[in-house]
């Protein structure tokens, strides 16, 4: 019989009280202290003199005892949080896996695309590289700016011209060198989210390069985005179209009228929401031209 994970959790809360006084009283009733009574019997631990009718009351003794048969089945000691750990974390601490509050595989990776590094010989007919990396290994300090792409097959298909014309960005930079990441779905999303929060410290611009439409434009105000990357206007004017923009999206065009409110009267972002607000027109990633420009998100 295994402790289960929220037995755990009250009995590390219970360790960490006990080193500030002798013993802590809990109610029998509780379906936790229930649980470690019936997993002290179990284990040949008496908890006689220490039961009362009403409750069971815990001392670092008790708990010295419980982490001896802990250890002897490999398991981590009560005081030790398993929550938020990886798999082999774990497993430094014990042979016990806690699947429900352990960090996912994923949560901290990211999709990044780069150009093609001149030592990779194999792949020297491919003009970038897609690299699955561990976000806080990225060394932030490297790159000018951030562009996140919301669609995988857009992010896929962003290549070295693309990047050269988004690079004519208002950025106050000779040596644009920019991080180009995927935003993320269920498998990348958590990390994107995490790499965007790090980065928005730099201070450096972060470019939404997404579907223009309501959503899009909501994603990339709620992501810490400091700009849209777009097709210029008068090109979007002529190529925006009503069924880009999806009737679902009425709720979420009410905080944009909210956001616009907020910008001073010469920002340039009003002209481009009053396609999609008074419009009602939107496009998607896909169909943008190949001219792109970034357009600031804030007063």
């Amino acid at each position: 019989m295994r402790l289960s994970g929220a037995a755990r959790r009250a009995l590390n809360e219970v360790e960490r009280r006990l080193r500030g006084q002798p013993a802590l009283d809990k109610p029998r009733s509780a379906k936790w202290v229930k649980e470690v009574e019936a997993w002290c019997e179990q284990q040949d631990i008496d908890l006689r003199s220490r039961l009362s009718v009403k409750t069971l009351r815990f001392d670092r003794d008790l708990l010295s005892q419980m982490n001896d048969v802990l250890e002897s089945h490999g398991q981590a000691p009560l005081g030790v949080s398993l929550s938020g750990l990886t798999t082999s974390e774990q497993a430094v601490l014990g042979n016990e896996e806690t699947k429900g509050v352990r960090e996912r595989p994923r949560s901290r990776r990211v999709l990044v695309n780069l150009p093609v590094d001149s030592s990779l010989s194999w792949l020297s007919d491919e003009s970038r590289q897609y690299r699955d990396l561990d976000w806080p290994s990225i060394d932030l300090r490297v790159f000018d700016a951030l562009i996140e792409i919301e669609n995988l097959d857009s992010f896929y298909a962003f290549s070295g011209d693309t990047e050269a014309n988004a690079s004519r960005a208002t950025i106050a930079s000779h040596t644009y060198r920019p991080l180009v990441v995927y935003r993320g779905d269920k498998h990348y999303g958590e990390g994107f989210a995490d790499l965007a929060r790090a980065w928005s410290a730099t201070g450096k611009p972060h470019g939404y390069l997404g579907d223009f439409d309501a959503s899009g434009v909501s994603l990339a105000l709620s992501g810490h985005s400091t700009h849209l990357i777009l097709p210029p206007l008068d090109w979007l004017v002529a190529n925006v179209i009503g069924e880009h923009l999806p009737p679902g999206q009425l709720e979420t065009q009410a905080g944009l009228r909210r956001h616009l409110e907020r910008l001073g009267r010469y920002h340039p972002l009003p002209s481009y929401l009053a396609l999609i607000l008074d419009k009602q027109r939107g496009l998607r990633q896909q169909w943008f031209g190949a001219d792109l420009e970034w357009i600031p998100l804030h007063p």
